[in-house]
């Protein structure tokens, strides 16, 4: 549950409950203070009973007192009286609002026979037409029957229907209050999370944001700020925290700019004594008739390090451009001859390794350059090659996007898998996984990360999935091909040729190698 649904209801159910104890209260005051009145009725009434009984009036026949003996002026209707003479006598009226009077029944009289002298007025349900009545007793002596108690009672009508006016009233302005206060409870409690809501929708404008730049979070920053409220004072928590990310990132983008100068100066630097290097040593090897075996020997060595060093140093100056951005040079660049081309030539490196080439035959056209996706064929291939066993099927693809737009270049060998838990920093920079794929030569650690980075200058983007038998390198790249070009390029039927003389001016359907 939300906190503004938690609020409103909280607000809601206190407002009900207020409401519920404070009708609550009128009622019982109300029906209090309305049989204290009754009671101060009954008083008179008993007491005006009780006196015209006193004077000992009598019907005609003597058997019993008149009505005007039980029933004295200045009754109200509804008013019971009722006799019991000691000896086992009893009788009682009622007066009704017509001022006529109706007998009471036995039942009647036997229940109004148990109330006792010189207690409190208590209430009685004498059933029937009469419902619940006030009632008291008093001792009173007649002068013709001798000592008698006289019962007289009030109807409690009129509190019960003033208790059920006032619990109606009280249900409809508890409803009425229930009402009023969800939609002024929604409306300010709305209101007042408003700047909770803009430190959400900021805190999430800033998850969903790339933090590559290090600007990206200089205009970003809750606009409530008042340190005199409690989300003004979180705001400005926030805000400061804003600011200390963003200048760790001005901090950091600092420091990784200085360290690719360092290397791309560094490779550049390398470049030349390296050269030389590699110049002195095949110089020297060439001259070995003149040199001892183990020296032209040492000399070879040194030729073949100073190449592979020479290649990283070029991985590295070329990983460093690509950070500032540069080496990319955009045009329409035949995809279907770049891969072609790099199957011919692993298949001249690696005639040990299989390679098959699964492509349209029309050419397929994206925007890039072409040099850098030559190298982005070529490592993913050399990356196969040199990561599985001799006889390892390598297969290069081209096929339409599954989203749609652009298109997907694949490369699948059936070697035996890559390590489920080096897949995630797979294209980190010299990054190795020498334990779960046996190398047959020497790895730098850094043609997996230029795929990642020229696949990502143009656009693109490069995964991979890997199981035993089955691991797929997939590089997505953008094309400016219309729906109905793209199409077209997909829908004719490829043909198999053979990959050996295959290059970029005759492109062919799929090639074995």
């Amino acid at each position: 549950m939300t906190l503004r649904r938690r609020l409103v209801l909280s607000i809601v159910a206190l407002v009900v409950a207020v409401s519920a104890v404070i009708g609550a209260g009128s009622i019982i005051a109300l029906a209090s203070i309305q049989t204290e009145a009754i009671d101060s009725q009954l008083s008179k009434a008993t007491s005006r009973a009780s006196t015209k009984f006193g004077e000992g009036q009598q019907n005609p026949n003597g058997q019993r007192p008149n009505d005007d003996a039980l029933q004295p002026l200045g009754q109200a209707a509804g008013t019971l009286t009722a006799y019991y003479v000691t000896g086992g006598g009893a009788g009682g009226i009622v007066l009704n609002e017509d001022s006529s009077r109706a007998q009471l029944t036995s039942s009647q009289l036997n229940r109004l026979g148990q109330v006792r002298v010189g207690v409190d007025p208590a209430t009685m349900d004498l059933g029937g037409t009469l419902g619940k009545y006030r009632v008291a007793a008093v001792q009173v002596d007649n002068p013709v029957l001798g000592n008698a108690v006289l019962v007289v009672g009030l109807p409690m009508t009129s509190v019960y229907d003033s208790v059920r006016s006032l619990l109606l009233v009280v249900i409809i302005v508890v409803a009425a209050a229930l009402v009023a206060a969800s939609v002024v409870a929604a409306v300010v409690v709305r209101r007042s999370l408003r700047p909770l809501e803009r430190v959400a929708e900021t805190a999430s404008t800033v998850a969903r944001m790339p933090l590559e730049r290090s600007d990206a979070l200089q205009d970003v920053r809750v606009p409530d700020t008042d340190p005199r409220t409690e989300v003004g004072r979180v705001g400005s928590a926030f805000n400061r925290m804003l600011g200390h990310i963003a200048g760790a990132m001005q901090a950091r983008e600092r420091s990784e700019q200085k360290v690719r100068q360092f290397v791309a100066d560094a490779s550049h630097e390398l470049r030349t004594p390296l050269a030389s290097v590699r110049g002195y040593a095949e110089l020297t090897r060439r001259m070995g008739g003149d040199l001892p075996e183990d020296v032209v020997y040492a000399m070879s060595r040194i030729e073949s390090e100073s190449m592979r060093m020479t290649s990283m140093v070029e991985d590295l100056l070329l990983l460093a451009r690509l950070d500032e951005g540069r080496e990319i040079q955009f045009d329409d660049v035949d995809l279907t001859g770049l891969v072609l081309d790099a199957v011919n030539d692993a298949h001249a490196a690696s005639p040990e390794h299989p390679i098959e080439v699964d492509v349209p035959s029309s050419p397929v056209v994206v925007v890039g350059d072409a040099a850098r996706l030559h190298q982005v064929i070529v490592n993913l291939v050399t990356n196969a090659r040199t990561h599985t066993p001799d006889g390892t099927r390598i297969t290069v693809g081209i096929a339409p996007a599954a989203s749609g737009s652009g298109v997907d270049l694949t490369v699948r060998d059936t070697g035996q898998g890559i390590d489920p838990e080096f897949l995630p920093k797979l294209f980190e920079r010299f990054a190795r996984a020498d334990s779960s794929r046996s190398r047959t030569a020497g790895s730098t650690g850094l043609g997996l990360a230029i795929v990642d980075a020229v696949v990502q200058a143009h656009g693109g983007s490069v995964d991979v999935t890997s199981e035993p038998g089955n691991t797929v390198f997939t590089v997505h790249l953008p094309t400016e091909q219309g729906p109905s070009d793209a199409s077209a390029a997909w829908s004719s039927t490829p043909t198999v040729a053979s990959a050996a003389p295959a290059t970029s001016a005759t492109p062919a359907a799929s090639a074995t190698d």
